[in-house]
């Protein structure tokens, strides 16, 4: 039996209605797979080989209803004994683990990266997770995206937003809308924006030119392969907001690929297939990319509830078609 664990967030930390890692869980259920759980701390170093602290994991069919009352608690899963073994005799491992992409998350991609040496498969691979910022990797696509800066010089920052007047500052590590300023022409807080983001210019910072168009929806567009689904999920802001992310507050909204998007699509692909990033979430603005997350993409389940598709078992499908051909 083909055996796969999933490095994730600890179970009793993910929302049951939307956490995109049970669905594929739930999707590697569907095809008889063994399952494992790790969360990031229980990866570890021992008798000169990266090894795990695995616990057998199994979902309830309804875990999604275990909102209710009558399934609370821990009812909606069960999980095995915990037993410590090699990575090396798991087929796959799936990295899920949210940001922060700190130390410690680069740590855990060189012990995968150990398991991968001797065979396992590692979605995404540990090293292009280290390479692909997801804030900065959108820049190795400049036809894609729009005008931006990447410094921690105030000067430097100051005159971007001199040229363009209103602007998106944020950090490079941030996630979920965390830490997204917008800053408009003769905005008194310039100073202090730019002064908490680069840790007073210890720390590299974005610039972005803002992007009217994030009034209609910041889209996510998920890719298998490098090959997109063919719909997206605009993610609109609330009242007030500049942010779309939906733990920002916003609203989703599914919608078909525009040719834009298809075709935004179509640069960034080959690239995230070449580098062994097998689920990838772009955001487009508009017209724009303006980041690429390998490292844990959502939106799974927002999509196939509202278009009735099964976009983790493709991704497992994928996966697994991938290991057979390894």
């Amino acid at each position: 039996m083909t055996k796969i664990a999933f490095v994730m967030d600890p179970l009793e930390s993910l929302s049951l209605a939307k956490d995109s890692t049970l669905a594929m869980i739930r999707a590697c259920q569907a095809r008889g797979l063994e399952i494992f759980y790790l969360c990031q701390e229980d990866i570890l170093f021992w008798g000169n080989e990266a090894c795990g602290q695995f616990k057998s994991l199994e979902l309830r069919a309804d875990f999604a209803d275990a909102l209710e009352p009558a399934i609370a608690g821990n009812d909606w899963y069960k999980l095995g004994s915990e037993k410590r073994g090699p990575l090396a005799d798991m087929d796959i491992i799936m990295m899920r683990k949210d940001p922060p992409f700190d130390m410690e998350f680069i740590y855990t991609t060189y012990l995968l990266e150990r398991a991968e040496e001797q065979g396992v498969l590692v979605v995404n691979k540990p090293q292009s997770l280290r390479d692909c910022n997801e804030k900065f990797f959108a820049t190795a696509f400049p036809q894609c995206g729009p005008e931006l800066v990447v410094s921690r010089r105030h000067d430097i920052l100051r005159e971007f937003y001199t040229q363009h007047k209103n602007v998106i500052f944020k950090k490079l590590d941030g996630m979920g809308g965390a830490s997204i300023f917008r800053v408009m022409q003769d905005d008194p807080n310039l100073s202090v924006v730019l002064e908490t983001l680069t840790e007073n210019e210890q720390s590299q910072i974005m610039g972005q030119v803002y992007l009217p168009e994030i009034a209609d929806g910041d889209k996510r567009i998920l890719l298998i392969d490098g090959e997109p689904i063919p719909y997206s999920l605009a993610r609109i802001p609330g009242a007030g907001e500049t942010r779309g992310n939906l733990a920002a507050g916003g609203r989703a909204e599914g919608r078909e690929l525009t040719d834009r998007d298809r075709w935004i699509a179509q640069q960034v692909g080959p690239a995230l297939k070449q580098r062994g990033l097998v689920f990838v979430g772009i955001d487009v603005i508009g017209d724009y990319l303006t980041e690429i997350n390998v490292t844990c993409p959502t939106c799974i389940r927002e999509l196939d509830a509202q278009f009735s598709i099964d976009i983790a078992g493709k991704l497992m499908d994928t996966v697994l078609a991938k290991l057979t051909t390894k």
